[in-house]
C-alpha cells in the first residue's frame, strides 16, 4: 500500500511540476498579459496545494520505504529528494507567490522575467531530479519483484 501511495504521489508532484513549467512557457509564447496572470493565478491555486502535498507524500512513503533498503539508488533518491524539497521551499514557492502579485498587478518588468527566468530553471532542475528518482525507484521495484 505504501509503495502504491509514494508511486502516485510522487507521479503527482512530477506531472503538476511539468503542467506548471510548460504552461509557462506556452503562455509566454502565445497569451497576453491577462493569460499570464490566469496562469500565475493557478499555479498558486489550486496548483500549490497539489504540489505541496504530493511532494510531503511522496518523502514520506519514499522514508517509509527507505527503511526496508539500503544501498546506492536508495541513497540517491534520498539526497535528490532533499535538493528537490530544498528548491521548491527556497525558490519556486517564493517565485510562484511573487509572480503571481506582480502578473495580477500588471508588473511584467524586467524583475518579473527575471525572476521567472530562475523559476524556470528550478522547475526543469526539479523535473529532472523526479525523473532520476523515478528511473531509480523503477530499478529498485525491479530489483525486488525480479
Amino acid at each position: 500500500m505504501i509503495q502504491r501511495v509514494h508511486k502516485v504521489m510522487a507521479l503527482m508532484a512530477m506531472l503538476c511540476v511539468a503542467v506548471f513549467f510548460s504552461s509557462t512557457l506556452m503562455v509566454e509564447l502565445a497569451g497576453d498579459a491577462q493569460a499570464v496572470a490566469l496562469v500565475k493565478s493557478l499555479i498558486v491555486m489550486p496548483g500549490l496545494f497539489i504540489l505541496i502535498p504530493a511532494i510531503a507524500l511522496t518523502g514520506i512513503t519514499g522514508n517509509v520505504l527507505a527503511k526496508q533498503r539500503k544501498g546506492r539508488l536508495v541513497t540517491a533518491k534520498q539526497q535528490r529528494m532533499k535538493r528537490i524539497a530544498a528548491a521548491g521551499i527556497l525558490l519556486l514557492v517564493p517565485c510562484a507567490l511573487i509572480l503571481n502579485h506582480w502578473a495580477a498587478a500588471g508588473e511584467f518588468s524586467g524583475g518579473f522575467y527575471a525572476l521567472q527566468a530562475v523559476e524556470l530553471l528550478a522547475g526543469a532542475t526539479n523535473l529532472l531530479l523526479m525523473l532520476m528518482n523515478a528511473r531509480d525507484g523503477r530499478r529498485l521495484s525491479r530489483a525486488v519483484s525480479g
